[in-house]
């Protein structure tokens, strides 16, 4: 029996009417924004919209003359601007719950080996998330004002707005919580067979360009986080090699043993 066959036969009959598949994705939807806004009702007891305010203003209060404050423009920016913050903490905090029920609502039309290698990816995928807006307030951020607060004229006093200061940073957050999912990325295209990892090694010196280009957008017109993001997408992109290599050579084993196995069960016994 080969290979196709046994996956075929793995999904045989697991095919659902479009109505079930819409009732099963308004579930999904449900749970994602029960958690969201569970999430959410925690954030607000502690540390509360003002701490997460706070607590991102830090890096540029730090930069700003003593008892300096940002200030707020818009009538309503008191209000709106925490909740667009308890929103997005809010979001992070679910992203976990979040990408679950991505998971759980395509997981019935996955074959067994592609389930193993889903769960690990939601969990690196959340975990190289937190790492890329960690890495934003705890390093970025702070380099990236000292900066721009030593190019800063004398006579320029610096009291950014709070709305434009959370919607810069929020781009930030944003920009690097996605570009750390490199090597999400490159094990996905690896194990999926769509690039192989031969190729990447080649595509090597064009992503470095890449990486440049890319931080170059979306980042300030700074050399500081540009160079804070370019190279950390590199060195990322080094490490999705390796683990798509290392990814790749256990599921395939896995899979083999998995068939292996079948393959003896469909066998008649010997007399």
């Amino acid at each position: 029996m080969t290979d196709s066959t046994n996956k075929e036969d793995e999904l045989a009959g697991t095919e659902q009417p479009f109505v079930q598949h819409l009732v099963e994705l308004r579930d999904r939807l449900i749970y994602s924004m029960a958690g969201l806004v569970v999430a959410m009702i925690l954030l607000a007891i502690w540390p509360s919209p003002s701490g997460l305010i706070d607590l991102i203003a830090e890096p540029i209060r730090a930069h700003m003359p003593p008892g300096a404050k940002l200030i707020a423009v818009g009538v309503f920016s008191p209000f709106f601007v925490p909740l667009k913050v308890l929103m997005m903490a809010g979001v992070l905090l679910a992203l976990p719950w979040l990408m679950y029920q991505l998971w759980a609502f395509v997981a019935p039309g996955l074959y067994s080996h592609e389930k193993r290698l889903a769960v690990p990816l939601i969990f690196f995928g959340s975990a190289l998330a937190y790492g890329g807006i960690g890495f934003v307030q705890l390093f970025v951020l702070d380099k990236m004002f000292a900066f721009i607060q030593a190019v800063t004229p004398a006579s320029v006093a610096a009291t950014p707005d709070i709305a434009s200061y959370v919607e810069a940073i929020l781009g930030l957050y944003i920009a690097f919580g996605v570009a750390f999912q490199v090597p999400i990325v490159v094990v996905l295209l690896a194990r999926m067979n769509i690039v192989s990892i031969d190729k990447m090694k080649e595509f090597r010196g064009y992503f470095i360009v890449l990486s440049f280009v890319i931080a170059a957008v979306i980042t300030p017109p700074d050399v500081i986080s540009q160079l804070a993001l370019a190279v950390p997408m590199c060195l990322l992109y080094e490490a999705g090699i390796f683990a798509a290599s290392w990814f790749i050579k256990n599921t395939k084993s896995e899979e083999a043993s998995d068939d292996d196995g079948e393959k003896s069960d469909d066998e008649p016994p010997k007399t």
